[in-house]
């Protein structure tokens, strides 16, 4: 017997892929205008924003420009831009740290840009850019850093290349970093000139930290109070001290003191400053 209920929701759900299909190949020839046009049907006005804007971002040394989205599956949609995640990871969370977490519509905003990403990937990836473009232009050569993943973990190095036709990997004195808990990222990009990504610990990663360590691959460790000197075998150097200690600093562990939610952590995200390894 034929359910054709079943068949009818088949049919409209090819009749809406088919639909979006056509407008990403449509975006790929279009313009700046059509851009903007994308992101305000989700009150989206700009992708990135200044480092100043973020209590860490500020105490880099260097223009720093961020990009945030709404974490793991924060959207209408349910899609995941954090992939690997954890249970620890996403209890403790930093998306409403600061100010975001006295402002709903900081919040709000971040959903914005989020739902604007997985409706329309390709005008996202151009606005964002464009954008980018615009900054580097602005700078004149000033040295400029990008941390795209602000509260997300996305390849928007492949990503922009693919979809934008922008690879960020050729530039001179702009400079990527980002933390990432997907280990075949943080082993991708471990040679790159100008992008460096950090791996993050986490209670259900641990044996892939332990290769990240192994392989001089940058890695990140929350902590419950002070930072041992070292741990896993590795140094530990201040994270907090600012965003971009890991431009700088090679096969060491950022050590994270736990903030927010993550003080109050059981799952074993966070290390106690007494645990030896």
């Amino acid at each position: 017997m034929i359910d054709y209920r079943t068949t009818a929701t088949k049919r409209d759900q090819n009749r809406k892929l088919i639909l979006k299909l056509k407008k990403l190949s449509e975006m790929q020839n279009s313009t700046p205008k059509e851009w903007k046009l994308e992101a305000k049907k989700f009150n989206v006005t700009k992708l990135l924003s200044n480092g100043l804007s973020n209590a860490k971002t500020a105490k880099n040394n260097v223009k720093s420009f961020i990009l945030y989205l709404s974490p793991s599956t924060q959207n209408k949609t349910g899609f995941n831009v954090c992939p690997h995640a954890s249970v620890g990871c996403v209890s403790a969370c930093l998306n409403t740290a600061g100010l975001a977490g006295v402002y709903p519509k900081i919040i709000q905003a971040r959903i914005n840009k989020t739902d604007f990403y997985i409706d329309n990937k390709v005008a996202f990836l151009k606005l964002l850019a464009y954008e980018m473009k615009n900054e580097i232009k602005k700078a004149n050569g000033e040295k400029l850093v990008f941390r795209l993943n602000g509260t997300s973990d996305l390849d928007f190095i492949y990503l922009l290349k693919k979809h934008a036709d922008f690879d960020v990997l050729t530039l001179d004195n702009v400079f990527f970093y980002d933390y990432t808990k997907v280990l075949t990222r943080a082993k991708r990009y471990l040679n790159s000139d100008n992008y460096t990504v950090t791996f993050s610990r986490s209670e259900s990663n641990e044996i892939e930290f332990l290769e990240a360590v192994k392989l001089g691959i940058n890695t990140a460790v929350v902590f419950s109070h002070s930072l041992p000197e070292m741990y896993a075998g590795a140094k530990v150097i201040d994270g907090d001290k600012s965003d971009i200690e890991m431009l700088s600093n090679k096969g060491v562990i950022l050590g994270l003191k736990a903030k927010g939610k993550a003080k109050k952590d059981v799952s074993g995200f966070v290390i106690p400053t007494n645990k030896k390894i």
